[in-house]
């Protein structure tokens, strides 16, 4: 019998992931010999940043209390307290639900599963998080991306967002502190967004998993915390300023008017049901890590300044390159003058083993050309992987430019 080939499902052909997907050139390459230099995985965990003792502990302590078997759907009850009196610390009122997830990327999943049908649009922001445009691939959403403004410090661009808003348009999606630029919101930016959706009736995707990640003395805005009529999800979790990613413990909180949300509740909780629920005896980390010694997010906001700094100077000194000051979360997106940001960073990689990610997988304006880095490296490894990043560019401009 001569069988057909699998041929996988369309939805699936737009689905991209850079900061993973230059993983897989990079493992080539290391095992010629070369060393590498690591600037694109956003793990802190990956690099000399631990996860807080407590935070283990009370795992430990959940997983002897035998802890192990299925949750609630929803989360079990000291977990989602203490997200709520978190949120309510963020100024955010009228919570309606509270979900916890397999980290904030299912919760972020579900909500836009449960809210847009084939064909309808969600605001995505340029450049941002790629997993909003792969998920947005899945569910054979149309793309209707808007444009943070470099000029202005990667705010997000008003005037964009106007006129991308049309009759298919069901949400917008902030990510604040932002990946990848690493800008904070202003609060008068994200006034006239509230402003918008609720003129509009979009639910706003407010994506603040890097809250607590702050540098200069930035103040960090929820934007639900601006109005108690705006239909909101906030979305935080473990991962990073609880430097616990692989724990996979996320949430996702639901702000705004009972009557206009409860029908999309519902929804939501149909789907957390249906995938039973996230890992029981992690659960036990949230009121420890949320309500317990913060200490350690200090430490780190000063490592994280000082990294930061650092790249800011060897970035002065590399003409062609140029940064806009990143104030919170642990990227940065340099701008660079070439054609091309995919094949430079590959050749970066096959010449020098300093891995980056091109800013093509972030989304960006046409004919501008970015790369992502991240500043939770030690310094010796930022000092050596921009040395050979500007020693590399001037060769890289004779060569191919």
């Amino acid at each position: 019998m001569r069988w057909s080939k699998i041929e996988p499902a369309k939805r699936t052909t737009g689905i991209t992931y850079a900061i993973r997907d230059i993983v897989v050139l990079a493992e080539q390459i290391a095992k010629t010999g070369r060393k590498m230099l690591y600037l694109n995985i956003g793990d802190p965990n990956a690099y000399d940043h631990k996860t807080p003792k407590q935070i283990i502990e009370a795992v430990y302590k959940a997983m002897l209390e035998n802890k192990n078997g299925y949750s609630p759907s929803s989360g079990i009850k000291i977990a989602l307290e203490a997200i709520e009196e978190d949120a309510r610390r963020k100024g955010i009122k009228n919570i309606q639900d509270i979900f916890i997830t397999t980290g904030a990327s299912e919760a972020i999943e579900i909500c836009l599963t449960a809210l847009l049908n084939p064909g309808e649009n969600v605001l995505i922001p340029e450049p941002g998080y790629p997993l909003y445009s792969a998920i947005q691939s899945k569910l054979e959403l149309v793309a209707n991306p808007y444009y943070l403004d470099e000029s202005n410090g990667w705010q997000p661009d008003i005037d964009d967002i106007k006129k991308k808003i049309n009759q298919k348009t069901r949400a917008i999606v902030l990510i604040n502190p932002n990946n990848p630029t690493g800008a904070v919101f202003s609060k008068e930016n994200l006034e006239e967004i509230v402003k918008l959706a609720l003129e509009h009736n979009l639910v706003v995707f407010a994506d603040e998993i890097y809250d607590k990640l702050l540098f200069d003395n930035a103040k960090h805005t929820s934007i639900a915390g601006l109005s108690e009529e705006l239909p909101c999800i906030t979305f935080s979790g473990l991962s990073k300023n609880y430097i616990a990613p692989g724990f996979r413990i996320g949430w996702g909180i639901v702000s705004g008017p009972r009557n206009l949300l409860e029908d999309y509740i519902d929804a939501i909780n149909k789907i957390l049901r249906a995938r039973l629920c996230a890992n029981h005896p992690i659960q036990y980390a949230i009121p420890v890590a949320l309500l317990g010694d913060q200490s350690h997010i200090t430490q780190m906001n000063s490592t994280l300044e000082r990294r930061r700094n650092i790249v800011l100077e060897k970035i002065a000194k590399i003409p062609g390159i140029s940064l806009v000051e990143p104030h919170g979360a642990f990227y940065a997106f340099p701008s660079i003058d070439v054609k091309d940001d995919n094949h430079f960073a590959i050749e970066l990689m096959k010449e020098t083993g300093v891995v980056i990610v091109p800013g093509k997988g972030f989304g960006q304006k046409p004919g501008t050309s970015h790369f992502r880095i991240v500043i939770l490296p030690p310094e010796e490894i930022l000092k050596e992987a921009f040395d050979l990043i500007g020693d590399f560019y001037k060769m890289y401009k004779e060569k191919y430019e």
